[in-house]
């Protein structure tokens, strides 16, 4: 499974909105995520905006190639488009920026 992590911008105004409409993320969407390969996905958010995502799949070009065929992930990111600034009219999950890791712990090899 590999690790990858992305970043976006929420606007700052936003914030609490984009917050609560995570507390309750559609019973659809996390099945249709699961189902796409999306496994171990977690969201942070700093209080200026920046959002910082965490995700494991085994191919992360393709799990997004299966939720971008899917009509939950469509309305999706039609709602969550409005609360990003720097998207350029493209879906959030289309315009994050990829981060690449430089370091990971693994557990110590055993004798």
């Amino acid at each position: 499974m590999n690790r990858y992590c992305f970043c976006l911008q929420v606007k700052p105004d936003r914030l609490d909105e984009y917050v609560e409409r995570h507390r309750d993320v559609w019973p659809d969407m996390r099945a249709a995520l699961h189902e796409a390969g999306w496994h171990n996905y977690s969201l942070f958010l700093r209080d200026d905006g920046l959002l910082i995502g965490y995700v494991e799949a085994e191919d992360l070009e393709a799990a997004q190639k299966a939720m971008a065929a899917t009509e939950v992930n469509a309305r999706w990111q039609a709602e969550m488009q409005q609360f990003f600034a720097g998207s350029d009219g493209r879906p959030p999950d289309e315009s994050f920026l990829l981060l690449r890791e430089i370091f990971h712990l693994t557990p110590p090899a055993e004798d």
